[in-house]
């Protein structure tokens, strides 16, 4: 009988809930139950991504991957490292314009979780074919809901719920079987250093002496055009002749002295 006024409502709440958790407790205790995982034939299929560090901040990472978009890696934990020439390198050790090259190993495994409980106890009452109260070694009553096609161990006899009569020893086994798929991923990534920038080269002056300015180069000099090879039309013979006269009239002369002389 449930009380009336507020306070005795509180109470019969509270001891309500603890016989439920202690019924819990105990149901739990007298039901021995063992799993089992049963794994098929596991699948694998590799992926393999591509892309150059654009931006790194911290344990953020932006990366420009093949197919031209943009990622963003929002803090990455510290077991996320790349392989550069066999260095295992953090996010933030990673530079802009490193190429990374990540490979992701996706293993696929189906699985078949068994579970076998088993519960002991007397049949206290039964209405089949949905419950059955059994009372268990701790001499407590607990209900049991009857899955559909379970199978009662009486004696060594099997039977369904019809066949369940109070004070009976009973030996209930409930095997349940869920198929699960396991999925494990493993990636490795590697990366490559971007290439140096090239190098600046000086351009060196030959100087001749430490501190002597370059001399100027000579002004280009005009050259002069070359004499004709013949003379103007205006040019005479007459001063060639005139000399050549002059010669034979001394040569004639120097003659004569030598003839009066002898």
């Amino acid at each position: 009988m449930k009380p009336n006024n507020l306070i005795g409502r509180l109470i019969y709440g509270v001891l309500s809930v603890g016989l439920f958790l202690a019924f819990a407790v105990c149901m739990r205790a007298q039901v021995e139950t063992v799993t089992t995982t049963t794994a098929g034939q596991a699948t694998k299929a590799i992926s393999v991504e591509r892309g150059e560090v654009v931006y790194v901040a911290g344990h953020d990472l932006v990366v420009k991957m093949e197919d031209g978009t943009i990622r963003h890696f929002a803090n990455l934990p510290d077991s996320v490292k790349v392989d550069v020439n066999g260095q295992m390198l953090g996010v933030p050790e990673l530079k802009p314009g490193m190429k990374l090259h990540r490979t992701i190993t996706t293993t696929t495994t189906p699985q078949v979780i068994t579970k076998v409980e088993t519960i002991r106890g007397r049949i206290f009452h039964v209405t089949p074919p949905r419950s059955v109260v059994i009372t268990m070694a701790d001499n407590k009553n607990h209900v049991f809901k009857i899955p559909k096609g379970t199978k009662f161990d009486i004696g060594g006899q099997e039977t369904d719920a019809w066949g369940l009569k109070k004070g009976m020893e009973i030996k209930v086994t409930s095997v349940t079987e869920s198929p699960e798929t396991h999925v494990a991923e493993q990636r490795y990534t590697t990366g490559t250093m971007p290439a140096p920038p090239p190098p600046e080269v000086a351009m060196l002056v030959e100087e001749d002496e430490v501190g002597a300015p370059e001399p100027e180069p000579a002004p280009e000099q005009t050259v002069a055009e070359a004499a004709p090879e013949s003379l103007p039309a205006t040019g005479s013979n007459l001063p060639a002749a005139g000399l050549l006269g002059v010669l034979l009239m001394s040569l004639g002369l120097g003659l004569r002295a030598v003839r009066t002389t002898r």
